[in-house]
């Protein structure tokens, strides 16, 4: 498939699909007139990046996945270093909610606080 509609297929643009390739992260060899030529598995490489990014993953996380992919596995994430990429993202994520959870706490304690305090009127 031309590289039209595999970013027809995939939802997203041709231009992002040729920043994947500058990337590393497709491949397509060029048919006779030049043109780059898709098949299912660039698909498939293209959806798993959009599914990752869209689950908070940077573009370069998503290499080990595409790797996975590439390496004949069904699921990009059944390879160790796919693994190790989930576990990273996990352990960011739970800093984040602990990072989130002493400002809520914050947040919170000031909240009460000033609802004790005398209550302030301005302009009047």
């Amino acid at each position: 498939m031309r590289i039209s509609e595999l970013a027809e297929r995939a939802g997203v643009s041709t231009r992002t699909l040729r920043y994947y390739e500058a990337r590393g992260l497709l491949s397509a060899p060029r048919a006779a007139n030049g043109y780059r030529v898709y098949d299912d598995a660039d698909l498939e490489v293209v959806r798993q990046i959009r599914t990752l990014q869209g689950s908070g993953f940077g573009l370069e996380e998503t290499r080990p996945f595409v790797e996975c992919l590439r390496a004949g596995h069904p699921r990009g994430d059944s390879c160790p270093d796919s693994l190790d990429v989930y576990r990273r993202k996990l352990a960011e994520i739970d800093a984040l909610m602990e990072r989130l959870r002493a400002v809520r706490a914050e947040v919170s304690e000031r909240l009460l606080r000033s609802a004790t305090e005398p209550k302030c009127h301005l302009g009047g």
